[in-house]
């Protein structure tokens, strides 16, 4: 392995040679369902008086939004229907596109939880560190997680719908691992209303006294969540060197400075002080009647995308590979996964 000198830098795009995948294509039914899932939202949108709505529509003209609540309800439209109404009631409850970066900059200050890095398919790595919890347990904790979560999306290249989550239990002991309780919060959030975001969910680390912890969440991970479960795999077979934390093999030296990390991240994502976005308006100029479900069903072909990027000067060439939806889901997720 090559040697890498320290650095401060975060990586906010993937690397060069990541061919983005899944990337679904949906046959015409498929296409009809979520076309008659997006109509069926559209019809319980907010007012267009209410502050709210064109961050709601902003989230709702998003590609992805509306085929991934017809995955995750394995395409029953009643059941589609009933999540995205939800998600969208837990939305202007909790807005988490608008959360103010400073309301949940304390939880960042001892990099417990930061974004650094894409695996081979181009989705974003979220590194969980339990060990460095630096406070008590509050809502602001939550808060924080959903501002991560929020902002991983944000960096995502285009054709990718999913992250990765890292959870490193070394130093950790009982008082710095999470309780129960919130893990069932955070688990309810990401499987309820992050639909089909969770592309992998990797344990290293773990300590024999924590096995209790996954027996006390276990009865609360979805089927699907679960198989998308690894303990201690070979991170370098999922994430490319220079991508991968020099801490877990890779080639990264990233050493964490909590301001440098912190403004890296909010500029690299746009958010403004009040946590509305810069220079942008919430509805990022979509026309609500011009988004089709045609425009997310991708052919075979491999595309070549360039990411968006906030510095004109970083470009990253990402092939994108498609992937039929037919036939079985389940067989889907578990060869993508694995």
């Amino acid at each position: 392995m090559p040697h890498t000198s320290p650095t401060t830098k975060v990586l906010i795009t993937p690397a060069p040679e990541t061919v983005v995948r899944p990337v679904y294509e949906y046959s015409e039914e498929q296409q009809a369902q979520i076309a008659e899932l997006r109509e069926y939202a559209d019809s319980i949108l907010l007012t267009t008086s209410d502050p709210y709505y064109p961050w709601e529509l902003r989230w709702l003209n998003r590609p992805d939004t509306v085929p991934r609540y017809m995955r995750a309800s394995k395409w029953n439209p009643p059941d589609a229907k009933k999540r995205i109404k939800a998600t969208l009631e837990w939305r202007r409850e909790f807005k988490p596109d608008l959360i103010p970066p400073d309301e949940v900059k304390i939880e960042s200050e001892t990099g417990k939880i930061i974004i650094n890095g894409f695996d081979k398919d181009g989705r974003p790595i979220i590194y969980m560190r339990p060990g460095r919890e630096n406070t008590e347990t509050s809502p602001r904790q939550l808060r924080h997680l959903v501002w991560c979560l929020e902002r991983a999306k944000d960096l995502m290249p285009p054709g990718q719908e999913s992250l990765v989550i890292i959870v490193d239990y070394k130093s950790t002991t009982l008082r710095t691992n999470p309780s129960i309780s919130i893990a069932r919060k955070v688990l309810t959030i990401l499987q309820n209303h992050y639909v089909e975001t969770l592309g992998r969910a990797i344990v290293v680390n773990l300590p024999f006294l924590l096995n209790f912890f996954y027996k006390g969440i276990s009865p609360f991970l979805d089927p699907v969540t679960r198989d998308k479960m690894r303990f201690n795999p070979n991170l370098l077979e999922l994430v490319p060197a220079s991508q991968l934390d020099a801490d877990f093999g890779g080639e990264h030296a990233y050493q964490f400075d909590s301001q440098s990390y912190w403004d890296q991240i909010v500029a690299a994502c746009g958010i403004a002080p009040d946590g509305t976005r810069v220079d942008s308006s919430p509805a990022s100029n979509v026309d609500l009647h011009k988004l089709t479900t045609t425009e997310s069903a991708l052919t075979h072909e491999e595309h070549m995308v360039t990411p968006t990027t906030p510095f004109p000067d970083e470009k990253t060439r990402v092939e994108v590979s498609t992937i039929s939806v037919e036939g079985d889901e389940d067989q889907n997720v578990q060869h993508l996964v694995s």
